[in-house]
């Protein structure tokens, strides 16, 4: 699966766009701006784009009213097409969001039953009480998602439903030639309807990838070969800048001995989940540290550890945001790219990790931990890499077998000498590929 040795940038076009956040109805080709910066996505690394919502909403993308049509403030369907045409004439194949749990106020569907109540043929496509009432004073009550009445519950039993979401996804396959889904809230959907959606999906496009949202929980339960192929890691999300703010590098281990270690009870040996450091939903990282030093050191962790790695638009720079000023403020717009020492830095660290087959598919093994320091071990096909990282101020020498005399660090290409103890300088992380 192609997905599994790439490097994901995650876009969330309204705000990337400088969108209005209410639907003005007033076309604007703004999702063109992608096209300026495929250079910039390019050169540090990326070779797949994960659109957040990106079809016509209420506001922010993930209220639907039209799973078919490019929401108007980014443009027409024409504008996308030739987006997605450009990105992969550029070997960057594109993933969009799949909002399949519920939908806006303004779809369709939703419309007409408040229109036509018992007498309209969508009835039935959501949960509907036409003895209740709403938040919005309906004169019926429906089911919202966790409580948000702005987001109407589809009825993912109903095979009509059903039916329309598998044609929009065979329209985005066929209009822009897409390459993946990330799905929305997954752990909210109905199992039977994952399970449809990956068949169809096999049969549409070969590889086509599926990520879904989870936030907690087995990733198992849908991650498998029956139903999706990654899902977002918010476990190690959680446990990077933890590990980082606290000092105390035994908890991103032991979440990562946890999921891939080599023991037998190890939770999700094998498979490849989706790695963050942020996104449209969190405080960025930038904010998130409490030591300005450990930004290049948790994007090298991110990279460095099982799974694949997905860049924040922006905060590839240092970009900053706090999630209590909003979530216009962690979506901003920005009017170029800048690039500076850490783009420069997680542009290595891609190169490093696509070209490297224990980095893609390596299992996991703790081989020196302390509170400020960790080296582990990927290893597959006869490949071994050592990943360093030393988040202390001060150096660290490590004593650890390599059972390799020398190593040459994928990040830099410099070779490195294990006799009399391995150097760590002060808030360093290194790729070492073991050279028997």
């Amino acid at each position: 699966m192609w997905a599994y040795e790439s490097v994901f940038y995650q876009i969330y076009p309204l705000g990337f766009c400088g969108a209005p956040f209410e639907n003005d109805g007033v076309l604007k080709h703004r999702i063109l701006k992608v096209n300026d910066w495929i250079g910039h996505i390019k050169k540090l690394g990326a070779d797949a784009i994960y659109f957040s919502p990106l079809f016509e909403s209420d506001t922010h993308g993930y209220n639907t009213r039209d799973y078919r049509k490019l929401d108007c403030r980014l443009g027409t369907n024409e504008d996308f097409a030739q987006v997605c045409q450009n990105l992969h004439k550029e070997g960057i194949r594109v993933v969009l969001d799949g909002v399949f749990n519920h939908a806006g106020r303004g779809f369709f569907a939703f419309q007409d039953v408040l229109k036509n109540r018992e007498h309209s043929p969508y009835l039935d496509w959501f949960h509907i009480n036409l003895g209740g009432n709403s938040n919005y004073n309906d004169g019926l009550w429906y089911e919202g998602w966790e409580g948000n009445y702005d987001l109407v519950k589809l009825n993912l039993h109903n095979e009509e439903v059903v039916r329309y979401l598998l044609d929009s996804v065979a329209y985005w396959i066929e209009a822009f030639e897409i390459d993946g889904l990330r799905l929305d809230v997954a752990y909210c959907l109905d199992e039977n309807f994952v399970r449809r959606l990956r068949s169809f999906c096999d049969e549409k496009k070969k590889d086509f990838f599926l990520v879904g949202e989870m936030l907690h929980g087995d990733y198992n339960r849908l991650v498998n070969d029956g139903m999706l192929h990654s899902a977002t890691n918010y476990e190690c999300y959680k446990g990077l800048y933890s590990s980082f703010n606290s000092m105390n590098m035994f908890e991103i281990v032991h979440s990562l001995m946890r999921q891939f270690g080599p023991e037998n009870w190890t939770l999700y040996k094998g498979k490849h989940m989706l790695s963050f450091v942020d996104n449209h939903d969190v405080t960025r990282i930038a904010s998130n540290l409490t030591n300005e030093k450990h930004l290049p050191l948790i994007y090298a962790l991110m990279f460095g550890m099982p799974g694949i790695p997905c860049v924040y638009y922006g905060s590839e720079w240092g970009a900053k945001a706090h999630k209590a000023e909003g979530d216009p403020a962690l979506r901003a717009c920005f009017d170029e790219p800048v690039e500076n020492e850490l783009t420069e830095w997680i542009a290595r660290l891609a190169k490093a990790k696509k070209g490297s087959h224990a980095l893609n598919y390596g299992g996991f093994r703790s081989v020196v931990l302390t509170n400020k320091q960790c080296i582990f071990e990927r290893a597959a096909d006869g490949e071994r890499v050592l990943v360093a990282v030393n988040a202390d101020s001060e150096p660290f020498t490590a004593h650890f077998d390599a059972g390799c005399g020398q190593a040459v660090d994928l990040i830099t290409g410099k070779v490195h000498d294990f006799g009399g103890g391995s150097q760590l300088p002060a808030y360093s992380a290194y790729f070492w590929k073991c050279e028997r």
